[in-house]
C-alpha cells in the first residue's frame, strides 16, 4: 500500500550496498526521488547512478545495459506501475492499452533474468497495490505489470503500515510489518516489524529494542522498558 516504506527500504538496502564498497543504480520512474532524504538514510547520492527515464521502455533497457556491463551490484526501479509503454505516452487521453504493461514487463523479464544470473546482480522492483472489481472471495488485492514479476521473482516482500507513532498529538511515524510472500532462496512467509521515523527512516535503536524484549534480555513493562536494571525509557 502506498507511504508503507517500500523506497525507504529500498534506500536503505542502497545505502548498505555502497557502505559495502557496491555501486548502486536507481531508476526512477516516478520522477519523485528525494536526493536529501536518501542522504539522511546514509545514501551517497554523488556515488549513486540515477535515471528518470521518459518510457517504461526506456528503463527497463537502461536497467537491462546497467546489469549486462557486469560493474553494478544492485538495481532499484521506482517503480513497476509508473513504467508507461511508450504507446501509451505517444497516445491520446482516454485511448485503451489493455495488457501493454503487461507485455512489456512479460518480455522484458525474459531478457533481464539471464544478465541478472550470469552478472550476480541484485534487482529490487519497487510495485504498487490494485483493486480488482468485482472480487467477492479471497484477496481483491493485485499488483500492476501483469503476472510475470511474481513469477521471475526469487523474493516477493510485502510491506504495510499497521500504526501510526506519535509524540504526544504529532504523528512522528509509522509502525511497519514487512511479510517474505515468496522466497526461492529460504523458508517463505517469515516477517519483521519494525519503526520508520519521518526523516530519518528505519530506526535501528527501536529495533534493536524489540530484540532485547523477543530475547527476554530486555524486560518491557507496560509502557516501560527495563535493562539490567536500568529504565530505558517509555515506549
Amino acid at each position: 500500500p502506498e507511504s508503507s516504506g517500500k523506497t525507504t527500504l529500498t534506500l536503505h538496502a542502497i545505502a548498505n550496498v555502497q557502505k559495502q564498497g557496491g555501486i548502486a543504480a536507481f531508476i526512477d520512474a516516478e520522477h519523485a526521488l528525494d536526493p536529501e532524504y536518501a542522504r539522511k538514510l546514509g545514501v551517497d547520492i554523488d556515488e549513486l547512478l540515477v535515471s528518470q527515464p521518459d518510457t517504461g521502455e526506456q528503463a527497463l533497457e537502461i536497467a537491462d545495459m546497467l546489469i549486462r556491463s557486469g560493474s553494478i551490484d544492485l538495481v532499484v526501479i521506482d517503480s513497476v506501475a509508473a513504467l508507461v509503454p511508450k504507446a501509451e505516452i505517444e497516445g491520446d487521453m482516454g485511448d485503451s492499452h489493455v495488457g501493454l504493461q503487461a507485455r512489456l514487463m512479460s518480455q522484458a523479464l525474459r531478457k533481464l533474468t539471464g544478465g541478472l544470473n550470469t552478472t550476480n546482480t541484485t534487482m529490487i522492483f519497487i510495485n504498487q497495490l490494485r483493486e480488482k472489481i468485482g472480487v467477492f472471495f479471497g484477496s481483491p488485492e493485485t499488483t500492476a505489470g501483469g503476472k510475470a514479476l511474481k513469477f521471475y521473482a526469487s523474493v516477493r516482500l510485502d510491506i504495510r503500515r499497521i500504526e501510526t507513532l506519535k509524540d504526544g498529538t504529532d504523528a512522528v511515524g509509522n509502525r511497519t510489518r514487512v511479510k517474505v510472500v515468496k522466497n526461492k532462496m529460504a523458508p517463505p512467509f517469515k516477517q519483521a516489524e519494525f519503526d520508520i521515523l519521518y526523516g530519518t527512516g528505519i530506526s535501528r535503536e527501536g529495533s534493536l529494542i524489540d530484540f532485547g524484549v523477543e530475547h527476554a534480555i530486555v524486560k518491557k513493562s507496560g509502557a516501560w522498558y527495563t535493562y539490567d536494571g536500568e529504565q530505558l525509557g517509555q515506549g
